[in-house]
């Protein structure tokens, strides 16, 4: 007599939960590409509008702090401290082109000229002329959401 024979399936192993690493060297490069992505936007808006926008300070925060949260992948303060010094960097940066390529146009000298053979007595005199205290706001701005966005919420 045969026996019939039932196959049961094996017990469910538990999923292991996976636990992402933060990686600060990849949230340093991130921030950084974020800044220069975003200077590159600061000064293309500014040179167009012949104005600076405080939405772009915005822009510059979120881009530098996604960046910065998506590829470091923390949580402590010190990604936020480094998304808020790289959207810093971003708005300065955004503003230094800016008045490069305003000044390469009123006086008709290619922009890459003027890169080329700039000091620091020239950088700074150019930067003085282009300064308004508004640029002070726009740097906060950038700082706080820049900050805000580095940091992944914790579970």
């Amino acid at each position: 007599m045969e026996q019939d024979t039932v196959q049961t399936a094996p017990a469910a192993q538990p999923v292991p939960e996976i636990t992402v690493q933060p990686n600060f060297p990849l949230a340093i490069a991130g921030g950084i590409g974020g800044a220069l992505v975003g200077a590159a936007l600061w000064a293309v808006v500014t040179v167009v509008t012949q104005m600076e926008l405080g939405i772009i300070a915005v822009a510059i925060g979120f881009i530098v702090g996604f960046a910065v949260r998506e590829l470091g992948k923390g949580s402590e303060q010190k990604f936020g401290i480094l998304g808020a010094v790289c959207g810093l960097f971003g708005c300065v940066l955004g503003n230094v082109l800016s008045a490069i390529a305003i000044f390469s146009q009123a006086r008709g000298i290619p922009f890459m000229q003027i890169v080329t053979r700039m000091d620091f007595a020239f950088l700074s005199d150019l930067m003085s002329a282009f300064f308004s205290p508004m640029d002070l706001l726009f740097y906060a701005i950038a700082i706080y959401e820049a900050y805000k966005f580095s940091l992944r919420k914790a579970r």
